[in-house]
């Protein structure tokens, strides 16, 4: 993960990019007395408002988001930006090349259906506002799976497009696709350390993201991060039920550390995996 900051006073901003996600940047920023100048971006800019309030004018009028909203801006489209109360604001930022959401609209409509328009650049949304910010935090702490942060991502996109854009694109009528679940199933088993991302898993199963997500759901009752999430853990099981160390066991299966096995195994199972490995032991 590559970071860049820079510190003034009280503003703060970190700006990076993660590796396997193409088209993907992030900023985290807090600044007061910043102003930008009249600008466009190549692609689009999404992000949440965390505090104070962002004021800029944006399609012909002076707009402001507040603490909570969405801030929104389309590809080559002129805006500023400043602060609207005297505390300035804080937010955390996407900039996605605009391939991300023309591919994702096309998955939901499973047909070419062009580039998504929003009108407004203040986003009233709480749901996907905190869709954001925690795909947001996920991506920076860089703990969970890659597919776990691109499914969420994706969920971002595909809420912000399907509530949002003008026309929302007709989500496209799916099957089960017995055989595609399945083969995505084999494949999260056969390489869950191996962190896949979700364009493996959609062509292990030849199926778009967004197609996939949604039958393995229905399949399931999971997502696909969750369920590679709960193999992770019943083979850690099988590895703490043999003696192995904690911290070789993470690595052996897929966690960051030994601390990020221990908090997912604990949230599914109810107690950590030394608890469980010695109540194993234990009872030999």
């Amino acid at each position: 993960m590559k970071r860049e900051s820079l510190s003034t006073l009280e503003e703060t901003a970190t700006f990076w990019r993660i590796p396997r996600m193409e088209g993907v940047e992030l900023l985290r920023a807090r600044y007061i007395t910043q102003t930008f100048p009249r600008h466009t971006h190549e692609g689009f800019a999404v992000g949440v408002i965390e505090s104070g309030a962002l004021g800029f004018h944006y399609r012909g009028e002076q707009v402001v988001a507040p603490a909570g909203t969405v801030n929104l801006v389309i590809p080559d489209q002129p805006h500023t930006g400043h602060a609207a109360v005297p505390t300035g604001w804080s937010y955390r930022m996407f900039y996605l090349e605009t391939w991300r959401l023309v591919q994702t609209a096309e998955q939901i409509a499973g047909k070419s259906c062009g580039q998504p328009f929003f009108r407004t650049g203040v986003v009233h949304d709480p749901q996907l506002a905190s869709m954001i910010q925690n795909a947001h935090v996920a991506l920076e702490r860089n703990e969970l799976p890659l597919l776990d942060v691109q499914s969420r991502l994706l969920d971002v996109l595909i809420r912000l497009i399907q509530c949002h854009a003008q026309p929302a694109p007709e989500q496209h009528r799916t099957g089960r696709e017995h055989g595609a679940v399945m083969r995505a199933r084999d494949y999260l088993e056969a390489h869950y350390a191996d962190n896949p991302s979700l364009e493996d898993l959609s062509d292990a199963a030849y199926l778009s993201p967004y197609h996939l997500i949604r039958v393995f759901r229905q399949a399931t009752g999971l997502p696909p991060r969750a369920y590679l999430n709960q193999v992770r853990i019943r083979r850690a099981r099988g590895m703490l039920g043999q003696g192995r160390p904690i911290a070789e066991v993470a690595q052996a299966t897929g966690f960051s550390d030994q601390s990020h096995l221990t908090r997912h195994f604990k949230r599914i199972l109810g107690v950590t995996p030394g608890q469980y490995r010695n109540s194993v032991q234990d009872r030999r």
